[in-house]
């Protein structure tokens, strides 16, 4: 691979494959519950990229088995991860948290958690909940960042800012708990020089982990209604590939790359539809760093060795 992925990252770190199991545990966002507002960040969707199986009239515990015995039936999978993934999964009091986290590590052959959450919902005592966690289970914690820039986050009605990221990160960072990162590229508000410079920003940050995906305009979203109203550009799917290559190469070699692109439903994309499966887009990831003979990093060592006296 020309890229660190997750799936080698686990196999290594684990002896062997390691799966995850999506769960909805009924949260909420402060987004959506008005809190901060009512009608969530603009591209929102959460039937773009939740499976079938993640259903919250289901508990935990159910959920966690379902998934394990899909996922052992169809792929022999051995070891999982429970994944909490649809809106903010510390947006709870922590004994809640703690509950709701502690029935999915129930299943003897769940091996950790992967807790997808905002920057600005979580706190000391939630924090020294997943500390301890973290002693006994891998546990990552997910920050949806989005982007660097506040006049992205303006844009997508976010609901926080940059600054809201970075102390999240100092207040998570040396406590034992993988720190992981959502990335959006292709905002309207941003050319893909200032995407590409969010490489060389999240490099320097104590990330572990990172998920990068193409903007998606999706059925049912603000975001919908205003690419009807004023179209921008997306990208194509050449150059996409482009960007990520150049995105990637200058990366920190160390960073776990767990997504590098998204795939929603067929029958809610609206743009951009590129007409390929997630094979066929992996395999297109791979041909582009080999038609370029590089890698992860290539371009962030460059920078590091240039930058010593």
């Amino acid at each position: 691979m020309r890229y660190n992925s997750f799936g080698a990252y686990v196999k290594k770190r684990f002896g062997t494959s390691v799966h995850k199991v999506n769960v909805d545990a009924g949260f909420t966002c402060p987004n959506r519950d008005g809190t901060l507002g009512y009608s969530g960040c603009i591209y929102c969707n959460n039937d773009s990229f939740r499976p079938e199986s993640c259903k919250p009239t289901l508990t935990v515990r159910e959920q966690v088995k379902n998934g394990i015995g899909y996922l052992g039936k169809r792929y022999k999978a051995e070891k999982f991860i429970v994944y909490f993934q649809p809106f903010t999964n510390t947006y709870a009091p922590v004994e809640e948290l703690e509950r709701l986290y502690i029935e999915a590590l129930k299943e003897p052959s769940v091996i950790g958690l992967a807790i997808g959450t905002r920057p600005d919902c979580i706190d000391k005592e939630k924090i020294d909940l997943l500390e301890s966690l973290a002693s006994r289970y891998f546990i990552l914690l997910e920050y949806g960042l989005q982007s660097i820039y506040d006049k992205s986050l303006q844009f997508i009605n976010r609901g926080h800012d940059y600054s809201s990221f970075l102390r999240a990160l100092e207040m998570t960072k040396g406590r034992g708990i993988e720190i992981g990162a959502h990335i959006i590229a292709g905002f309207p508000t941003e050319t893909i020089g200032e995407t590409l410079l969010m490489a060389d920003e999240i490099s320097g940050l104590p990330i572990n982990f990172l998920k990068i995906h193409q903007l998606q305009i999706i059925k049912q979203t603000l975001l919908a209604g205003i690419y009807a109203e004023r179209p921008f550009h997306v990208f194509g799917y050449e150059e996409y590939l482009g960007f990520l290559v150049d995105f990637v190469e200058r990366l920190s070699p160390d960073i776990v790359l767990q997504r590098l692109f998204a795939t929603a439903p067929d029958d809610i994309l609206i743009a951009p539809k590129w007409d390929r499966n997630r094979h066929e887009i992996l395999r297109d990831i791979e041909q582009a760093f080999i038609r370029r003979d590089t890698c992860q990093g290539k371009r962030f060592m460059l920078a590091l060795q240039h930058s010593q006296p």
